[in-house]
């Protein structure tokens, strides 16, 4: 086993999901694939750089398109989930919130407007052509939710959207696992909207307030909104998990044209911080 490449562990939890058809013509070894998608990952490489011992890398590529477009990656880390929170090692206590920034390269440039799976998450903000991924991490740091967005784009406006990504289904009937004890995130995040979210799905808010709403409820004499410093001082988990994710050389620039490829990159990642 080489570096960054799938150890025995691993592969048992999702190699059976990737299973070859039991008819028709031979194909290549999945595992080699999967190792050949996650060195790209890793270095940032184009994908004709692909070393021989993952096969053609034509053939690498055109596995990863397929598994793109069909939710193949999705359905992984789905699976590695719903494994881990069976076994007691997903932490409900809270849920952090943040996004990160990440730069266009000039390769990401050039698609077609418009169309089925074209360029799109992509907005101009003082980086420059920049993507920003809103994230969502467990009590130990590990993704559960995330979506993308340009870079232009408000943190607060996606808050919803990536709680209503958290879809942790059991292993018996019944409804996946949705709602965490309590959130945390920093100020860019402290809305009425967003805290009245909260309070309907009965999920405490490790939220601060920004100084202009203090100074508006000292103004109408309302009290201020308790903070619970302890909570929010686990904030920095989402921080370490996007630090564990940029380690990712293709996913801490953006080469990719399309949004499609590009978050199946993202998806990738996060899974890998779930397998053993």
């Amino acid at each position: 086993m080489r570096r960054h490449e799938l150890t025995d562990e691993s592969w048992a939890v999702i190699g059976p999901l990737l299973a070859p058809p039991r008819m028709g013509r031979p194909v290549r070894d999945r595992r080699q694939v999967v190792n050949g998608i996650l060195w790209k990952l890793s270095t940032g490489a184009a994908w004709r750089d692909l070393p021989e011992r993952y096969g053609p890398w034509k053939t690498v590529y055109e596995r990863f398109r397929r598994w793109s477009a069909d939710g193949t990656w999705d359905r992984l880390l789905a699976h590695v989930q719903q494994h881990s929170d069976a076994v007691g090692a997903v932490d409900w206590t809270i849920v952090c919130l943040d996004s990160t920034t990440v730069r266009a390269h000039q390769h990401a440039a050039g698609a077609r407007k418009g169309g089925r799976g074209r360029a799109k998450a992509i907005g101009r903000s003082r980086g420059g052509l920049t993507t920003k991924i809103h994230l969502a991490c467990d009590g130990r740091g590990r993704p559960l939710a995330f979506t993308l967005t340009g870079g232009n784009v408000n943190d607060c406006t996606q808050f919803e959207a990536v709680m209503a990504r958290i879809r942790v289904p059991g292993c018996g009937p019944g409804r996946p696992r949705t709602r965490p004890e309590r959130v945390a995130a920093d100020k860019g995040y402290s809305s009425t909207k967003i805290r009245t979210y909260l309070r309907r799905r009965g999920i405490k808010a490790a939220i601060p307030e920004r100084i202009d709403q203090i100074n508006g409820r000292i103004r109408r004499g309302e009290s201020r909104c308790r903070l619970d410093k302890a909570a929010y001082r686990r904030r920095n988990l989402v921080e370490r998990c996007f630090n564990k994710l940029k380690h990712n050389k293709a996913l801490a620039t953006r080469y990719d044209k399309r949004a499609r490829h590009y978050q199946a990159l993202v998806t990738i990642a996060c899974l890998r911080l779930w397998l053993p």
